[in-house]
Formats: C-alpha cells, sequence, structure tokens
C-alpha cells in the first residue's frame, strides 16, 4: 500500500505538467499558533501526528474535488497567493449544525467529508450532505491515503 508522501509526489507531477506545484510547508511556529487556537476555539484537541506531520510538508491541499485543509491564513507568517481552506474556521462553519459537532474534519471533497468521529474514536468518511457514513479508517493516515487514491484514479 503506498504511503501518502508518495501519493503526494504523484500529485506534485500532475500539479508540474500544468505549471503549478504544491503548497510550501507550514512552519513549526504556525502550527503551535494552529494549536493554541484549536484549544481556544474548538476545545480540547489533540491533532494527530500524522497529520501536523502533513502539514510540515504541505500546508493544505487542494487538488482535484479534494480539500485537505490547512494552518488557518490569519495564522500564517507570511501572506500566500492562494486561498486555503483553513483548519479552524472550517470545522467551526461545519459545526454550525449541530449534528457535525461530534466530528472534527480535516477535509473534504464534493462528495464526502473526511474527519474523526469524537463519539466512536474513529476517522471517518461521510457521505455529503447526508453524513452517511461511508467508511471508517483505523487511523489518519488510512483515511488520507484513501482519499489521496480516490483521486488519482
Amino acid at each position: 500500500m503506498p504511503q501518502w508522501k508518495d501519493l503526494l509526489i504523484e500529485i506534485e507531477k500532475i500539479e508540474k505538467k500544468y505549471g503549478s506545484s504544491l503548497r510550501n510547508p507550514a512552519s513549526y511556529t504556525e502550527i503551535k499558533k494552529m494549536n493554541h487556537n484549536i484549544q481556544r476555539k474548538l476545545g480540547n484537541i489533540v491533532l494527530p501526528e500524522s497529520y501536523i506531520e502533513f502539514l510540515r510538508r504541505i500546508n493544505g491541499l487542494d487538488f482535484n474535488g479534494l480539500v485537505i485543509y490547512g494552518v488557518d491564513e490569519v495564522l500564517l507568517d507570511k501572506e500566500v497567493d492562494e486561498d486555503i481552506h483553513g483548519f479552524i474556521e472550517t470545522n467551526e462553519l461545519w459545526h454550525e449544525n449541530d449534528w457535525q459537532k461530534r466530528y472534527i474534519f480535516f477535509g473534504d471533497s464534493d462528495t464526502a467529508w473526511y474527519g474523526y468521529d469524537l463519539k466512536e474514536s474513529i476517522y471517518v468518511e461521510l457521505d455529503k450532505p447526508s453524513g452517511t457514513l461511508i467508511q471508517s479508517f483505523e487511523s489518519f493516515d488510512s483515511m488520507l491515503i484513501d482519499a489521496l487514491e480516490t483521486i488519482l484514479l
């Protein structure tokens, strides 16, 4: 099974064909600020180490209909040229619906949300917009790999 880092390399090759590139990584300071703001705005949430590793490699992804949230623009040390779907602001948006408060969202696509079910302590892919469970995952890594493989098909 490929690792998500290998899949990012494939996405980067495709981006280069079209004269584009992947986003820069988030800095240690930006991730630290994000963690502090998450505690303040979303509660006592501990981000998975592999999501932090993802951010250290690329600050969010927007490719072929899949969006993996990055560090919110207001927390970045310097301005960026493109819109970043920030982890905190996007979760605040989804949490406007009460039933969605049981999830921490890491990304979404045209047809699905990718997140963590706080009640069941499991990573999930949910149908968008019904919220019906499509599949569950043991880890953030396996959820991310599945999402990336889906858009590369």
